[in-house]
């Protein structure tokens, strides 16, 4: 890896140094900037760190940016603002330590640059820029670890760890997002370490693990999680995949598989990111553990789908994801093997039941069920895929001739209430889940076919 010997300083950042100068404080860019310009990325954002203190920072920012300033981390020594389009935060020179069962970090001012960067997280990010001449600082060797694609500590892991616990999942969210190696040094004390975890608040756990699943490469990373015993202590799922093969009918590595179908969703995507569907790979067969047993034909796993499903919205809850992205993995994991109940051709009535209950999963579903399989077999993978590739013609079929994306009822709950002259109440709904089940197995009906089938179920239930 070649390193980006000069590096063009932003003229904000000049202009910022000069008013900072005149106040008698230094400034220096730091942080992730200063890795990325020196790989040769560039990013609109900066941050800064000053002698000054907080307030005095505030003070001679005030009147500079488009935005006023704001303070909501000034009790961390961060003050913030927008000059046009960039984003700049500037922090006093500071340290931070998490004390026993503490679930936010203690800020101690510092009184040097240098004690600055030894308390960051990783060498990488531990270099800054001496404004304005625009001199590389490194004491710690960062650069020298940028070439090595090496993630390491400042100081020694166990001290940096100590300071904040959630660097231990922060390291493996770079080893994904950089594809970068692990420091065997780091890895061991994330080992000895791990359960320090336990005292970082759940939303910084998730937003460093939602990072992670969106880096570059997660399955490398959950897999040092796994074998450092950090996922143990925020997705305890993960190793409980590691499943004993009895030695009569071997089944697969379920571990092993659930990377490989994390993968195959990767190679799959074909915008941005999908956290909702990497979330669902990574959780999809979560349910087997509680679900295994060894039958004289073979190990079985029934209704994994429904255990894990549950597993699933308890884990995504417990870190505090939104209820939205909660339900979205949770009907994931729910619906991946409906794909398979229909082995003997789909027809439109399964077809409408499979696209009802995806709803605005579909798409997603469809890719999960593909990235699933992952068997060795040629045919057997030719297999699934032609039968995937027949149910999505269905689908486009079906959708030609009818309203297949939003599919409801022939007649509203109103005008059900209004022909059987009935209340709001429960017959009300059962007349339209009846209404909904001619849909699925007849397509779309008129109005009027629609009465009459509402008059006929009527009778039978005496309600005319």
């Amino acid at each position: 890896m070649n390193l980006s010997l000069k590096v063009v300083l932003p003229a904000v950042a000049r202009e910022l140094e000069a008013r900072f100068a005149l106040s008698g404080k230094g400034l220096w860019l730091v942080g992730g900037w200063v890795r990325d310009a020196l790989l040769g990325n560039v990013h609109s954002d900066l941050d800064f760190a000053t002698d000054a203190h907080p307030q005095e920072s505030a003070e001679i920012m005030r009147g500079w940016g488009n935005s006023k300033i704001w303070t909501t981390g000034i009790e961390f020594g961060t003050v913030g603002i927008k000059k046009g389009p960039i984003t700049i935060e500037v922090t006093t020179f500071r340290s931070e330590v998490y004390r026993e069962e503490s679930r936010n970090p203690e800020v101690r001012f510092a009184d040097s640059l240098e004690t600055d960067l030894s308390r960051r997280d990783f060498t990488v990010n531990a270099m800054a820029i001496r404004l304005p001449d625009g001199q590389v600082v490194d004491p710690f060797g960062g650069a020298r670890d940028l070439v090595a694609r090496l993630i390491k500590t400042p100081l020694a892991p166990e001290i940096s760890f100590s300071d904040d616990p959630l660097r231990m999942l922060r390291a493996l969210r770079f080893a994904s997002v950089l594809g970068f190696e692990v420091d065997p040094a780091v890895a061991g004390a994330i080992h000895e370490m791990s359960d320090r975890l336990g005292i970082v608040s759940k939303e910084r756990v998730r937003d460093e693990f939602s990072k992670l699943m969106l880096g570059t490469f997660p399955s490398k990373a959950l897999a040092l999680a796994d074998s450092t015993g950090l996922a143990s202590e925020f997705l305890p799922e993960l190793p409980a995949l590691k499943l004993e093969q009895d030695p009569i009918h071997r089944h697969k590595d379920v571990f092993g598989h659930t990377l490989a179908v994390l993968e195959n969703v990767l190679a799959a995507e074909q915008g941005p990111p999908d956290l909702e569907l990497r979330l669902a790979a990574l959780m999809h067969d979560v349910g087997k553990p509680k679900t295994k047993q060894i039958t004289p034909k073979g190990v079985t796993f029934h209704h994994h789908e429904v255990v894990g499903a549950d597993l699933t919205e308890n884990r995504l809850k417990e870190l505090r994801y939104p209820a939205k992205t909660v339900e979205a993995v949770r009907e994931l994991v729910y619906l991946h093997l409906r794909f398979h109940t229909y082995r003997l051709g789909w027809t439109d009535k399964a077809v409408r039941r499979y696209v009802r209950d995806a709803g605005a999963l579909l798409g997603k579903l469809n890719t999960l069920v593909r990235a699933d399989c992952t068997t060795r077999n040629p045919a057997k993978a030719r297999q699934l895929s032609q039968r995937m590739d027949d149910l999505e013609e269905r689908i486009a079929e079906l959708a030609s001739r009818e309203e297949l994306m939003q599919m409801r009822p022939a007649l509203n709950g109103q005008q059900v209430m209004a022909h059987l002259g009935i209340e709001p109440g429960k017959l009300v709904g059962e007349a339209l889940a009846m209404l909904m089940e001619v849909r699925m197995e007849s397509g779309e009906i008129s109005e009027g076919q629609a009465y009459a089938k509402l008059e006929e179920w009527a009778r039978g239930k005496a309600v005319v």
